[in-house]
Protein backbone atom coordinates (compact mmCIF):
# COMPACT_ATOMS: atom_id res chain seq x y z
CA UNK A 1 0.00 0.00 0.00
CA UNK A 2 2.83 2.32 0.81
CA UNK A 3 4.40 1.74 -2.59
CA UNK A 4 1.10 2.49 -4.33
CA UNK A 5 0.73 5.79 -2.48
CA UNK A 6 4.36 6.75 -3.21
CA UNK A 7 3.80 5.97 -6.90
CA UNK A 8 0.59 8.03 -6.91
CA UNK A 9 2.39 11.00 -5.35
CA UNK A 10 5.26 10.59 -7.82
CA UNK A 11 2.90 10.55 -10.81
CA UNK A 12 1.02 13.58 -9.50
CA UNK A 13 4.25 15.56 -9.16
CA UNK A 14 5.52 14.49 -12.57
CA UNK A 15 2.19 15.05 -14.32
CA UNK A 16 1.85 18.71 -13.28
CA UNK A 17 3.09 19.63 -16.72
CA UNK A 18 0.11 17.79 -18.20
CA UNK A 19 -2.22 20.41 -16.72
CA UNK A 20 -0.54 23.24 -18.58
CA UNK A 21 -2.77 24.49 -21.38
CA UNK A 22 -1.82 23.94 -25.00
CA UNK A 23 -1.88 27.68 -25.57
CA UNK A 24 0.62 28.27 -22.78
CA UNK A 25 2.91 25.53 -24.11
CA UNK A 26 2.70 27.00 -27.61
CA UNK A 27 3.52 30.47 -26.27
CA UNK A 28 6.54 29.09 -24.40
CA UNK A 29 7.76 27.35 -27.55
CA UNK A 30 7.30 30.48 -29.68
CA UNK A 31 9.12 32.62 -27.11
CA UNK A 32 12.02 30.17 -26.97
CA UNK A 33 12.23 30.05 -30.79
CA UNK A 34 12.19 33.85 -31.10
CA UNK A 35 15.04 34.15 -28.63
CA UNK A 36 17.15 31.75 -30.70
CA UNK A 37 16.67 33.58 -34.03
CA UNK A 38 19.51 35.88 -35.06
CA UNK A 39 17.73 38.67 -36.92
CA UNK A 40 21.03 40.20 -38.08
CA UNK A 41 21.87 37.25 -40.34
CA UNK A 42 20.07 35.68 -43.24
CA UNK A 43 19.91 31.94 -43.77
CA UNK A 44 20.44 32.31 -47.52
CA UNK A 45 21.88 35.30 -49.34
CA UNK A 46 20.11 36.68 -52.41
CA UNK A 47 20.94 34.53 -55.40
CA UNK A 48 21.61 35.72 -58.91
CA UNK A 49 20.96 33.38 -61.85
CA UNK A 50 24.61 32.34 -62.00
CA UNK A 51 24.61 31.21 -58.33
CA UNK A 52 23.60 27.71 -57.26
CA UNK A 53 21.16 27.49 -54.37
CA UNK A 54 22.46 24.05 -53.40
CA UNK A 55 25.90 25.49 -52.59
CA UNK A 56 26.90 26.25 -49.01
CA UNK A 57 26.13 29.60 -47.41
CA UNK A 58 29.77 30.68 -47.78
CA UNK A 59 29.77 29.81 -51.49
CA UNK A 60 26.51 31.75 -51.96
CA UNK A 61 28.00 34.78 -50.23
CA UNK A 62 31.06 34.55 -52.46
CA UNK A 63 28.90 34.22 -55.60
CA UNK A 64 26.79 37.21 -54.50
CA UNK A 65 29.89 39.34 -53.93
CA UNK A 66 31.57 38.27 -57.18
CA UNK A 67 28.43 39.04 -59.18
CA UNK A 68 28.19 42.49 -57.58
CA UNK A 69 31.88 43.18 -58.25
CA UNK A 70 31.66 41.98 -61.86
CA UNK A 71 28.54 44.08 -62.46
CA UNK A 72 30.15 47.19 -60.98
CA UNK A 73 33.30 46.65 -63.01
CA UNK A 74 31.48 46.30 -66.32
CA UNK A 75 29.03 49.12 -65.57
CA UNK A 76 31.74 51.61 -64.58
CA UNK A 77 34.06 50.82 -67.52
CA UNK A 78 32.39 53.37 -69.77
CA UNK A 79 32.64 56.27 -67.34
CA UNK A 80 35.60 58.61 -67.28
CA UNK A 81 35.81 60.82 -64.26
CA UNK A 82 37.97 63.92 -64.71
CA UNK A 83 39.58 64.88 -61.41
CA UNK A 84 41.49 68.02 -60.46
CA UNK A 85 43.42 66.34 -57.68
CA UNK A 86 44.15 62.82 -56.47
CA UNK A 87 41.55 61.03 -54.44
CA UNK A 88 42.17 58.18 -52.02
CA UNK A 89 38.98 57.42 -50.16
CA UNK A 90 36.52 54.66 -49.34
CA UNK A 91 32.87 55.35 -49.98
CA UNK A 92 30.05 53.24 -48.63
CA UNK A 93 26.85 52.41 -50.46
CA UNK A 94 23.87 51.10 -48.50
CA UNK A 95 21.19 49.36 -50.51
CA UNK A 96 18.14 47.27 -49.81
CA UNK A 97 17.02 44.16 -51.63
CA UNK A 98 13.30 43.64 -51.01
CA UNK A 99 11.23 40.46 -50.73
CA UNK A 100 10.87 40.33 -54.52
CA UNK A 101 14.61 40.82 -55.25
CA UNK A 102 14.27 44.47 -56.35
CA UNK A 103 17.08 46.84 -55.32
CA UNK A 104 16.75 50.34 -53.91
CA UNK A 105 19.59 52.64 -52.86
CA UNK A 106 19.35 53.81 -49.26
CA UNK A 107 22.45 55.96 -48.85
CA UNK A 108 25.77 56.78 -50.45
CA UNK A 109 28.30 58.07 -47.91
CA UNK A 110 31.20 60.16 -49.15
CA UNK A 111 33.14 63.28 -48.33
CA UNK A 112 33.11 66.81 -49.74
CA UNK A 113 36.14 66.22 -52.02
CA UNK A 114 34.40 63.42 -53.89
CA UNK A 115 31.17 65.41 -54.05
CA UNK A 116 33.03 68.42 -55.47
CA UNK A 117 35.17 66.52 -57.99
CA UNK A 118 32.65 63.87 -59.07
CA UNK A 119 29.19 65.46 -58.77
CA UNK A 120 27.62 62.71 -60.91
CA UNK A 121 29.01 59.94 -58.70
CA UNK A 122 25.72 59.29 -56.82
CA UNK A 123 23.74 59.03 -60.05
CA UNK A 124 26.26 56.66 -61.63
CA UNK A 125 26.38 54.35 -58.61
CA UNK A 126 22.59 54.41 -58.24
CA UNK A 127 22.12 53.52 -61.91
CA UNK A 128 24.69 50.76 -61.56
CA UNK A 129 22.85 49.22 -58.61
CA UNK A 130 19.43 49.56 -60.20
CA UNK A 131 20.63 47.69 -63.30
CA UNK A 132 21.75 44.63 -61.33
CA UNK A 133 20.49 41.38 -62.81
CA UNK A 134 17.32 40.03 -61.20
CA UNK A 135 18.01 38.07 -58.03
CA UNK A 136 15.94 35.90 -55.76
CA UNK A 137 15.56 37.51 -52.33
CA UNK A 138 17.38 36.59 -49.14
CA UNK A 139 15.72 33.91 -47.03
CA UNK A 140 15.23 33.59 -43.30
CA UNK A 141 13.77 30.24 -42.25
CA UNK A 142 12.62 29.68 -45.83
CA UNK A 143 10.70 32.97 -46.00
CA UNK A 144 11.74 35.76 -48.42
CA UNK A 145 12.85 38.85 -46.48
CA UNK A 146 14.21 42.32 -47.10
CA UNK A 147 17.96 42.53 -46.59
CA UNK A 148 20.17 45.58 -46.24
CA UNK A 149 23.71 45.51 -47.60
CA UNK A 150 26.67 47.87 -47.35
CA UNK A 151 29.41 47.76 -49.95
CA UNK A 152 32.64 49.73 -49.89
CA UNK A 153 33.90 51.46 -53.02
CA UNK A 154 37.56 52.36 -52.89
CA UNK A 155 38.59 55.36 -54.99
CA UNK A 156 42.31 55.45 -55.66
CA UNK A 157 43.48 57.83 -58.38
CA UNK A 158 47.15 57.78 -57.41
Amino acid sequence: MRIVSILCIFFLVVSCDLFTSKEEKTQQLVTRELQEINFNEVDQFPLFENCDETDSKEENIECFQETLLRHFSTSLEGFEFVLKEEVLDTLYVDFLMDKMGAVSVLDIEHNAIVEEQIPEFDAVITRCLLTLPQASPALKRGIPIRAKFRIPIVLNTK
